[in-house]
């Protein structure tokens, strides 16, 4: 495989809920869809492909080219697969490389050594074909990464051209108390249908995520640019040295930029399409000082402060500018804060607060408790299912106008069953194509 020439399906990784919205992004950026399921979408490109879509994409969490896809019975068939491929052609002899997989196969009991056969293969067939030399391993993502999915009697092998799940954005420099992950707040401010020239609030702010996501999203700003590092600059051949020149120098070579240059070009064009217009009003407010200050430090470094207005209050006194606008809110839900029965009052005072102050905004609350969700009071245009970590969730969305309807009692909700992914801290990872 020839990854910096040839074209290939390229299989774009989220989290679980998550899908419909990076194919909605894939769509916008005008590539084709040739196959979507519950956590993966797949589309058709090349090298400037992968390298836009690891840039651009705010939902996903992995960019993936296949290499091989076989039967496979047991561990022996497993190396032998990985043996095949030609990696030398691929990885650095003198590079470093990590490998991850997914298994769901009753001959594995120890699901940590389809990874370390991989390995294994990996490094004894590079020894043979680069004299002896073979690329260091391990858990970290400063190197090339590959990744294997091993489902029943189907193993399918993939460059994972990302490394590091694109939700880690990098400006996250303090967490806070039970964090929304970068890619399901960008999927709330996607999916509230916010046009990005009205006011965004965000009350109970947190660590300010939602917030800076819909900056980011205002701005224009591509969410891949925090980025250091991504797997695909470890590849062989994305640097190109001429004899006699200095590591790291970019010149022009005879048949055009190196995959290197295509990127530092490709990030400074998306620099220069970042809005140049006034940008709307964006308010965070947290009850919380340090939970404010924690908001304001992630704003700094993703560099996007000066377009948010911070304020320290309860959530009923965020200021409101006039309509329309989009409200979005994460209150807890007794699983990671608070407890059920002690969050009804809330919950009241949510449906009040629309209902007193937010007429003509749109309202969102996002919550992995339905019962919850009906003391809002409010009937919902839309619920969109998505899963914070293992926790199922819905965002309920409300037309907040004057004598809006109030929630039909006997309305049935959907239960809500938590189904935890092979990680909670990255559910993109439960996948195959």
């Amino acid at each position: 495989m020839n990854l910096w020439k040839n074209t290939y399906p390229i299989i774009v990784s989220c989290a679980k809920g998550l899908a419909p919205l990076t194919a909605q992004e894939l769509t916008e950026m005008g590539y084709k869809l040739i196959e979507e399921t519950e956590n993966t979408v797949v589309t058709f490109g090349g090298i400037r492909d992968i390298f836009k879509l690891n840039l651009c994409l705010r939902t996903a969490h992995r960019v993936l080219a296949p290499l091989l896809r076989i039967d496979c019975l047991n561990l022996r068939e497993l190396y032998d697969a990985a043996f095949s491929i030609d990696w030398e052609n691929l990885l650095d002899a003198d590079g470093y490389f990590t490998v991850n997989s997914v298994v769901h196969n009753d001959t594995v009991r120890d699901t940590r050594m389809p990874s370390l056969v991989t390995k294994d293969a990996i490094a004894d067939r590079m020894r043979i074909h680069c004299g002896g030399a073979r690329p260091d391993s391990g858990p970290e993502n400063f190197g090339s990464a590959v990744f294997v999915y091993w489902e029943d009697r189907t193993a399918i092998f993939y460059l994972d051209t990302s490394g590091e799940p694109l939700s880690k954005r990098g400006y996250r420099k303090l967490p806070g108390p039970a964090p929304l992950q970068e890619t399901l707040a960008a999927g709330c401010v996607l999916a509230s249908g916010w046009n990005r020239n009205t006011p965004f609030l965000s009350p109970m702010c947190g660590s300010g995520t939602p917030a800076i996501e819909a900056a980011l999203y205002a701005l224009n700003r591509a969410p891949g640019s925090f980025k250091s590092h991504f797997a695909f600059m470890s590849l062989k051949g994305y640097t190109i040295t001429l004899p006699g020149e200095k590591a790291g120098r970019f010149s022009r070579r005879r048949f055009g930029a190196s995959p290197e240059e295509i990127w530092k070009s490709m990030v400074h064009e998306m620099r220069e399409q970042e809005r140049k217009t006034p940008m709307p009003r964006i308010i965070a407010t947290d009850i919380d000082q340090e939970a404010v200050e924690t908001a304001q430090i992630n704003a700094i470094a993703a560099g996007v402060s000066e377009y948010i207005e911070f304020r320290t209050c309860d959530f009923a006194e965020t200021p409101v500018p006039q309509p329309p606008g989009t409200i979005f809110l994460n209150p807890a839900y007794g699983e990671r804060l608070g407890s059920a029965d002690d969050l009804v009052p809330l919950y009241k005072r949510i449906g009040d607060f629309f209902k007193q102050r937010c007429v003509g905004y749109t309202g969102c609350v996002l919550t992995g408790n339905m019962e919850l969700s009906h003391k809002v009071g409010l009937h919902s245009k839309k619920r969109i299912p998505f899963f914070n970590g293992r926790i199922e969730c819905r965002m309920m969305v409300y037309d907040l106008y004057a004598g809006c309807e109030k929630e039909q009692p006997d309305e049935p909700s959907p239960r809500l069953n938590p189904i935890p992914p092979e990680n909670p801290n990255d559910a993109s990872e439960n996948f195959a194509v």
